[in-house]
């Protein structure tokens, strides 16, 4: 017999866990920050509206409809089409290789909390501080030792099932998440830089805007909500039939939004107090905030309780992503949650180990100087450019061209009478999703400049 959530809050607090994740933690605050902010966030709010929640309906109403994981989900709804296997393989080999890197960062995370603890920043310039995470990447054991550790965390609560495991678990990180998230913001505040912050965030630079910067956001959008990775259809699968799925895919979607604008207004005040760069990258998060902090009164505190929320968010999509491959294992093979667990853990450590030796080079020593790009970068360029938007886009055809149509609209509307809101999400799951999302492919795969191709020409 299939698992259940034991509550709706749970659902809500698992799926908002995953969405969350590292992405709107390190990788939204930077994006921003290199698309002039304002505007571009504007854009990205639309996107997760307009575009992220009707895909997340989708996903899980074809989780919930098939009551199975991705690979089963597409097969037992395609209507006698097995190649639409594919489209859920999509979402497995996504969460295999997130999961692969994802504990790599996360594992970074734990370490420095250690170090927080010790006060490894005191007495140390801003060079030196973000040479202690040059040193920690490049150390081959260190860096495989607490991949492995987090691996094995993430895999301990996955084997112990989705009430007891993934719902309990959850419940408390996501909430912690949120609570450390709310007193940071309380803390940047009191910055000098918040005003400044506040502006960069909300006012529409149109001159640091461009048409690529709405196909980046509609990327960033399905990174953010986990679609596209087979883990909204696992959730899906695990819900009850008398849940409505617009109304739980909105409370998602919405609430990445406030943790998207929590987190920007958490750290852009502290770029702009001290003077760096809105822009710096994913080394905002190692390399400068620990600078920062201990700037600030209360720094062992503060920066212990920021890696510690780093690693949490890490856990709350990790787990997830553990989740879809083992699941899919299950229901394939046949075999029990605990073999499914164990060998998933083992898969994506072994993968991952080449994304934490990346910065040694310990193994492929010539990889950069091939492919432009270290393993751990390069795994997550083919998933973040390539991988998600094609299955984000297959997920859209299915439902809106070869899934039954009275089987899908019975689940959308679940029994309500009214089916004008399931008459529009099914035009645009057709129609405008499908294009959008070919947009980003030609735009990320440098296929098609849209920039070039909307340049106007001041004369």
């Amino acid at each position: 017999m299939r698992e259940h959530w034991g509550s709706r809050l749970g659902f809500i607090l698992a799926a908002i866990g995953s969405a969350i994740g590292l992405g709107v933690l390190w990788k939204f605050p930077y994006v921003v920050g290199q698309n002039g902010g304002g505007l571009f966030l504007l854009s990205y709010f639309a996107c997760v509206i307009v575009i992220g929640i009707p895909v997340l309906i989708g996903e899980l109403l074809v989780g919930r409809t098939s009551q199975k994981a991705a690979v089963l989900a597409f097969d037992s709804l395609a209507r006698s089409k097995p190649q639409w296997k594919i489209a859920g393989w999509f979402g497995v080999l996504s969460s295999f290789l997130i999961m692969s890197f994802y504990s790599v960062i996360a594992g970074y995370g734990m370490s420095y909390i250690l170090m927080s603890l010790n006060g490894f920043y005191q007495g140390l310039s801003a060079e030196e501080v973000a040479g202690v995470y040059d040193k920690l990447s490049s150390s081959a054991g260190i860096s495989v030792l607490w991949h492995a550790l987090f691996t094995a965390i993430t895999m301990k609560i996955v084997l112990s099932g989705v009430r007891k495991g993934i719902e309990y678990w959850a419940k408390h990180m996501t909430r912690a998440l949120f609570t450390i998230l709310i007193v940071l913001f309380f803390y940047s505040l009191k910055l000098e830089g918040f005003s400044k912050a506040l502006h960069f965030i909300f006012y529409p630079d149109v001159q640091s805007f461009s048409v690529s910067s709405v196909l980046q956001a509609l990327g960033l959008a399905f990174f953010t909500l986990s679609l596209g990775q087979g883990i909204m259809i696992s959730y899906g699968s695990y819900m009850r039939k008398d849940e409505k799925l617009p109304q739980m895919a909105s409370i998602v979607g919405f609430s990445v939004i406030v943790v998207a604008i929590l987190t920007a207004l958490t750290i852009f005040p502290v770029v702009f107090t001290f003077g760096f760069k809105a822009s710096e990258g994913p080394g905002l998060v190692f390399k400068t905030l620990p600078y920062l902090f201990a700037q600030l009164p209360g720094a062992l505190i503060l920066s212990t309780i920021f890696f510690a929320l780093f690693v949490f968010t890490a856990l709350t999509s990790s787990i997830p992503f553990m989740e879809v491959v083992a699941t899919n294992l299950m229901e394939l093979l046949g075999w029990d949650r605990k073999k499914a667990v164990l060998l998933t853990a083992l898969g994506t450590f072994s993968f991952g180990i080449p994304s934490a030796l990346a910065g040694s080079q310990t193994l492929f020593k010539s990889w950069k100087s091939i492919y432009g790009l270290n393993f751990l970068d390069t795994i997550d360029q083919l998933v973040s450019n390539w991988i998600i938007p094609i299955a984000g886009l297959l997920t859209a055809i299915f439902v809106g061209w070869i899934m039954d149509k009275k089987l899908s609209q019975a689940s959308f509307c679940n029994g309500d009478k009214g089916s004008g809101l399931w008459k529009v999400w099914h035009f645009m799951m057709r129609y405008i999703i499908p294009v959008l999302i070919i947009l980003i492919i030609l735009q990320e795969g440098g296929i098609i400049n849209f920039d070039d191709l909307f340049k106007v020409t001041s004369k």
